[in-house]
């Protein structure tokens, strides 16, 4: 699959905005705060629904105008297939795919794949828990529509078990409801677990060839699913939490709680791996993450790298871009310096000023 064309109106810093790509490799360039991830979170967006900077859709709209207009044309298996958004203030987000609204945004799910790499991503193996479950979220959630279903009812019902606990203390005659909360938590938590329990053990099986690769065999990754529960257990484990959970009015139980383990020659880089090995443990994630794609799905995802080459040295650097083959990729930086001798083929260059892209080749 590849974009063709993208078109926005009044979507972040950019009034209005008309480009057509390359099926190669896109380069925007310019100074910082132009609008460059802009137009890759835009392409993001359309993809996938979600942004990977906020869940706030209000935010994407320009500052100052009541509603924005995002239009993605793309190519797959032969096919071409528009993808409207209409965004605004206070309303849900209308979504359209070939002029056909679609009631739920799942419908749009494994029409395309894309993968966004940014700085911030770098960090995702030293970070907080919460950065890694969103890894595992946002990549199911391109690859298993009953995963997004599952995760949005999950949430929910999350939600209404916690402000539940928090007015126990007011209306305490409605604690028989936690049972009916608990009966949906442990319904729909379940999918995910077993859901993410099948993706980590592919992923660990698909990043240790490419890890070893990167660090010229010298090192051995293991990927590794730390569960809060197990399925069997959950119903169990969420009744007996529920003292605690009263006293602190909040669940403690649950895949919400769940983490993604990454250890190398038998150490855990979360807490004791130098920057360098958490980097390199971050980019094998990456390509894993192309690779298990295109195990999936059978199509070829889009590669979206934000700026992210400036914050890797010259061997990372030149793994990552040639490990890029026939996968359709758009590319953030601030000076075309940077790839003067680089072994990947720049197919179109446009120059990002001031919310404007205008291309020079």
């Amino acid at each position: 699959m590849y974009i063709k064309e993208l078109r926005l109106d009044h979507f972040r810093n950019y009034d209005s905005l008309d480009l057509m790509f390359s099926p190669g490799t896109n380069l925007f360039y310019g100074d910082n705060a132009q609008g460059k991830t802009n137009i890759l979170e835009a392409v993001y967006f359309c993809g996938t629904t979600r942004s990977h900077r906020t869940s706030r859709d209000s935010e994407l709209i320009k500052f100052g105008s009541q509603e924005s207009h995002l239009r993605m044309e793309m190519s797959r298996d032969r096919v071409d297939y528009r993808i409207d958004m209409h965004l605004k203030a206070g309303r849900a987000k209308g979504i359209a795919i070939n002029g056909a609204a679609i009631r739920k945004a799942q419908e749009l799910i494994g029409l395309g794949h894309f993968i966004f790499f940014s700085p911030e991503d770098l960090g995702i193996i030293k970070n907080s828990p919460s950065e890694r479950r969103r890894f595992l979220d946002m990549e199911l959630c391109q690859l298993d529509r009953i995963y997004v279903s599952s995760l949005a009812d999950y949430n929910k019902v999350l939600q209404q078990r916690n402000k539940l606990l928090k007015d126990l203390s007011l209306h305490p005659q409605d604690i028989d409801t936690l049972d009916v909360w608990d009966e949906q938590l442990v319904r729909y938590g379940s999918v995910l677990i077993r859901a993410r329990e099948k993706f980590v053990g592919r992923l660990d099986e698909v990043i240790r060839p490419i890890h070893r690769k990167l660090s010229g065999g010298s090192e051995e990754i293991a990927a590794g699913y730390e569960k809060n529960t197990d399925v069997e257990s959950f119903a169990g484990s969420i009744r007996k939490c529920r003292g605690r959970d009263m006293l602190l009015k909040t669940t403690g139980c649950g895949p919400h709680r769940d983490d993604l383990s990454f250890a190398v020659n038998g150490v855990d880089i979360r807490r004791f791996g130098s920057q360098g090995q958490q980097r390199s443990a971050a980019l094998s994630l990456k390509l894993a993450e192309i690779e298990l794609v295109r195990e999936s799905t059978g199509d070829i995802p889009v590669l979206l790298l934000d700026d992210v080459l400036s914050e890797l040295d010259t061997g990372r650097q030149h793994y990552l871009l040639d490990s890029i083959g026939d996968i359709q990729t758009f590319i953030t930086c601030t000076g075309l310096e940077e790839y003067q001798n680089s072994p990947v083929r720049i197919d179109r260059t446009f120059l990002v000023r001031d919310g404007r892209a205008v291309c020079e080749l």
